[in-house]
């Protein structure tokens, strides 16, 4: 067998059935969703539900101001996988004028200066309105619930709220309220509640009590999220200044008509071929297309050099993922980005030839079409940085650190039903940590700009009505037309790293979801960071400790600048199956952190 095989101990069972099965980053969320499938509600359904509730019971990781991506398959058009659009673009007045006038050479990494317009509830919204069969008030009695009688706060969310403690009581006294309500930092498993958000979803449901149907209620609720009360509150509390990551004082600079003029919207995904599976990724307006990159590039390798586990696979991925990360860092962004070169066997086979037996430290993007090299080159930022420091800050987004590991993150949720519908969604942005929370609406906006350069030469430069580079990637894998995996995974720029491991594990080495999840991940940080202050390691490499020392020392001896991360602290990735000719239907969730699960039958 050219994989390594699975370790015989697995933390959980891969689930089994042929009625429906979900699989998301908080138990809740995963309860919710399944228990949609049971009351007959359709994958979709049971997705908004589950993401909803994720506002609530992960407030660290995500928020209703943040952004999603998502794709799915329906059951009636099976062979034609769409993409859910929910990344919000660049206010009109975020320009790169504006920023430098007010002294900044970064977009920040919080602060209302870093936000985008808010995509993910219209997204959600525009998905439930076209492809589900609830009624809102029934998809949103989770969350309701939740934030009005409350849930038990992960360790993780209360140790995010104490790293800012001081920061929400010296500068933003409205997230104090909220998150410190008795003027101290919640205990895990503590009891807490947010009614103002509940206020908020049951106003989007009143909104639409009129109207004569299902989709005419939603679509009432999408306007008044858009233009109504909710917008109005977010226009009229940014412009009052506040601290930056910066350490300076700014006011934002979205308004209503920034809130109103976002649609979200379904398009066709990026796709290629591999072993006789279609892979269908978001485009180049996010990081979607690296993962493409590596496994064209991966594909010309004997199935040895495609394992993780041994020291030749993890060198080789390591190696390609340098290389399509460098692309991602140099040509990708909202506009004309030609992935059909990018994307070519041709292309790949010149990227293949620059992988030899040793790490490279460069940053090596490739040439055009036309055999040239990209007006732009992102700034390698490592001067006057703790080196390790830095390395260890590939663990997750860089939004929140604790001793070089980031608790800051993101969300995902991936279900499939009896009929063949299949989503794979990865909600994130606006975190707790993100901007002041906006008392009456009892959320805050996110910080996906800080994705932009201020450089007009950068393919993903700060531009208004420009969406910024996201990293939000979900994925979902066919077979001869029909859907048969969905996944994905939290982690910012990892995210197509960790679910590059688990595509190759499931579809080259014949692993169980569940086998695949578990495994021993790793990926790199050399590359220009997506997140403020956007550094990078040349050479950098995080690994599981249960990689093995032969791999490990053998990675070092090859020149990777490895850090250790312990055990079981890379990756966060979910996934559910479905065997279109059986009916057979399984999932996994990541075992990590004790938080993620899956549910079915």
């Amino acid at each position: 067998m050219p994989f390594t095989p699975p370790a015989e101990f697995t933390t959980r069972p891969t689930l089994e059935g042929h009625f429906g099965m979900a699989a998301s980053t908080h138990w809740l969320a995963t309860a919710a969703s399944q228990a949609v499938l049971e009351r007959g509600g359709n994958a979709f359904d049971a997705a908004v539900a589950g993401a909803f509730l994720l506002h609530v019971v992960e407030p660290h990781l995500n928020g209703p101001a943040g952004d999603m991506t998502g794709i799915f398959a329906t059951a009636a058009d099976p062979g034609a996988p769409q993409v859910m659009m929910g990344q919000g673009p660049a206010p009109a007045a975020a320009t790169i004028e504006h920023y430098r006038g007010e002294g900044l050479d970064m977009v920040p990494g919080a602060g209302a200066l870093a936000a985008a317009v808010p995509g993910a509830v219209d997204s959600w919204l525009n998905l439930l309105e076209h492809h589900g069969t609830w009624e809102l008030a029934e998809a949103l009695e989770f969350a309701i619930d939740y934030a009005d009688n409350g849930h038990p706060i992960l360790e993780r969310a209360a140790g995010t709220i104490a790293k800012v403690r001081e920061l929400f009581t010296e500068h933003w006294p409205t997230s104090a309220a909220l998150w410190m309500p008795r003027g101290e930092v919640p205990e895990a498993g503590e009891t807490v509640c947010n009614h103002a958000y509940a206020d908020v979803l049951r106003r989007l449901i009143a909104a639409g009590e009129a109207a004569d149907s299902r989709e005419e209620r939603i679509r009432a609720a999408r306007r008044e999220w858009k233009s109504g009360f909710v917008a109005e509150a977010i226009a009229e509390f940014i412009v009052t200044p506040h601290r930056h990551s910066t350490g300076g004082d700014h006011a934002g600079v979205m308004t209503v008509e920034d809130i109103a003029g976002f649609d979200a919207h379904f398009e066709p995904p990026v796709t290629i071929e591999f072993r006789g599976f279609e892979i269908a990724k978001i485009g180049a307006w996010g990081q979607g297309p690296v993962l493409l990159q590596a496994l064209k590039i991966l594909d010309g390798f004997d199935d040895e050099r495609l394992d993780p586990s041994n020291e030749l696979g993890a060198h080789t991925i390591l190696e390609a993922l340098k290389l399509a990360m460098a692309d991602r860092d140099t040509y990708y962004g909202d506009g004309d980005v030609d992935l059909d070169w990018l994307l070519s066997d041709e292309y790949a086979a010149s990227r293949r030839r620059l992988i030899t037996d040793v790490a490279s430290p460069e940053f090596r993007p490739g040439e055009t079409r036309a055999g040239q090299r990209s007006a732009f080159t992102p700034p390698l930022l490592l001067e006057g940085a703790d080196r390790e420091e830095l390395i260890r800050a590939g663990i997750g987004e860089p939004t929140v650190q604790k001793n070089g590991v980031n608790n800051g993150d993101t969300c995902h949720i991936d279900v499939v039903d009896r009929w063949g519908n299949m989503i794979s969604a990865t909600p994130s942005g606006g975190w707790l940590q993100s901007s002041p929370t906006i008392p009456q609406l009892g959320f805050c906006l996110g910080t996906r700009l800080q994705m932009t350069w201020l450089d007009e030469k950068a393919p993903s430069a700060l531009a208004p009505g420009k969406r910024p580079r996201t990293t939000l990637t979900p994925t979902l894998i066919s077979k001869d037309g029909d859907p048969v995996i969905a996944l994905g995974s939290p982690g910012g720029d990892q995210q197509e790293q960790w679910q590059l491991l688990l595509i190759l594990r499931l579809l080259v080495g014949g692993y169980e979801a569940q086998q695949a999840i578990d495994a021993p991940a790793l990926h790199t940080t050399s590359l220009a960071a997506s997140f403020w202050p956007r550094t990078w390691v040349p050479g950098g490499a995080v690994v599981e400790d249960r990689l093995g020392e032969d791999v490990i020392n053998g990675l070092i001896a090859r020149g990777h600048v490895v850090t250790r991360a312990g055990d079981w602290e890379l990756g966060r990735l979910s996934c559910v199956t479905r065997d279109p000719g059986t009916g057979r239907i399984t999932a996994g969730a990541n075992p990590r952190g004790a938080q993620g699960y899956a549910a079915g039958r």
